[in-house]
């Protein structure tokens, strides 16, 4: 089956769409209402590309949510369940944000520009209509805005020395989302050392839409020497990695506490946030679903799955197979998975119903590979 997506003007470019296009891109989704390159056209191609030498990727649909103001940070605060209260200037943080219900709505990564000042480089969600909301309603002191900021990353273990050649060992001395703003051949940046894969990278914020060609030209002559090639958040490395994608993964009652991200909310804060009593009585109360990894049996996958696959144990429904591909590095076909927690500590051989057909399948823990975000020690020195 075979469709195509029509371009124009409702769905808005990014910076970097027509270098993009020349570089072969085949499909693009849309995502924060822009188009999103998904693939160039050779998956193993790309996989290989972000598992052993390094991408580049247009992922200037990661829109920001700029927070200005004296009440920056109280806002901020209100949107998600983490403690944000010793985060300092030049640090990043992951961040879950919640409904009242407590259910899972978006997380995006939050960059402390400075005191008055924070981006929220947000997954696909409306986020920045919940920031003003809340601005309106309770009279605070912030601008809620949408900056001329578009994100260029750079994902797999070179990536590191395309740092490195670019500018040097700053951006390989950060901790992980950790970052600083620079000029590159007077382009306005923040770097990054973030990424949408556990192979290692860096995430390039372009402060002026006007020079996003002249950007991937400087970044694509920069990895030559490391067999940069045209890359989009990788299906398959993702699962491998197990990596959360909020609309993909989760649903309509999907929270934190499923999601293994329990950890990092921190409920008993003096501050107030969305959700926090939701939140309280399913911690109370026990989640009664996890995220986790399945194996799966039969000839390998020749693709990926449109469709969550469902799950059964015993016959009875058990939960569904949100992400699934053939893994080359496992040799073996591999899902990420929201199942019952009964279903799962049963441990019990498991049915789902792939577009393959119906195949045995075994719970398993996740990540199903290790991240691979190490800076190579000859690079510092």
């Amino acid at each position: 089956m075979s469709f195509s997506i029509a371009i124009g003007p409702r769905i808005r470019k990014s910076p970097f769409f027509d270098k993009t296009v020349a570089a072969g891109v085949s499909h693009f989704s849309t995502y924060n209402h822009m188009y999103m390159p998904v693939s160039y056209g050779d998956p193993l191609a790309e996989y290989d590309r972000v598992v052993n030498h390094v991408d580049i990727r247009d992922v200037a649909v990661q829109r920001q949510v700029r927070l200005k103001g004296r009440d920056a940070m109280r806002l901020a605060q209100l949107l998600t369940p983490r403690n944000l209260e010793h985060l300092q200037i030049g640090k990043g943080v992951y961040m879950p944000i919640c409904n009242n219900k407590g259910t899972l709505v978006n997380d995006p990564v939050l960059l402390r520009i400075s005191d008055d000042e924070l981006w929220l480089s947000i997954a696909d969600n409306d986020t920045l209509m919940m920031a003003e909301g809340f601005v309106c309603a309770l009279g605070l002191d912030v601008d809620a805005s949408e900056p001329d900021v578009s994100p260029l990353a750079i994902q797999g273990p070179k990536s590191h020395y395309v740092a490195r050649d670019l500018f040097g060992e700053a951006p390989l001395r950060l901790n992980y989302f950790g970052f600083y703003e620079t000029e590159l051949q007077g382009i306005p940046l923040v770097v990054a050392r973030s990424g949408w894969s556990k192979q290692g990278g860096y995430e390039f914020y372009l402060r002026d839409g006007t020079k996003g060609g002249q950007l991937w030209d400087i970044v694509m002559e920069a990895g030559k020497p490391y067999q940069m090639g045209p890359g989009a958040p990788n299906y398959i490395e993702r699962v491998e990695s197990g990596m959360i994608s909020v609309n993909a993964d989760t649903d309509e009652h999907s929270n934190p506490y499923e999601m293994g991200l329990g950890v990092i909310c921190d409920l008993d804060q003096e501050a107030n946030f969305i959700g926090k009593a939701a939140l309280k009585k399913i911690k109370a109360d026990g989640a009664t679903r996890s995220f986790c990894g399945i194996f799966i049996d039969g000839a390998p996958f020749t693709s990926t799955n449109e469709n969550p696959w469902p799950i059964y144990l015993d016959g009875a429904f058990a939960g569904y197979a949100t992400a699934a591909a053939y893994s080359p590095r496992m040799d073996k076909n591999i899902s990420v998975c929201l199942m019952s927690n009964a279903s799962i500590a049963a441990a019990a051989d498991l049915i789902v119903e792939t577009s393959y057909g119906t195949r045995n399948a075994t719970i398993t823990s996740l990540p199903f590979l290790p991240p691979s975000t190490k800076v190579p020690s000859e690079l510092l020195s």
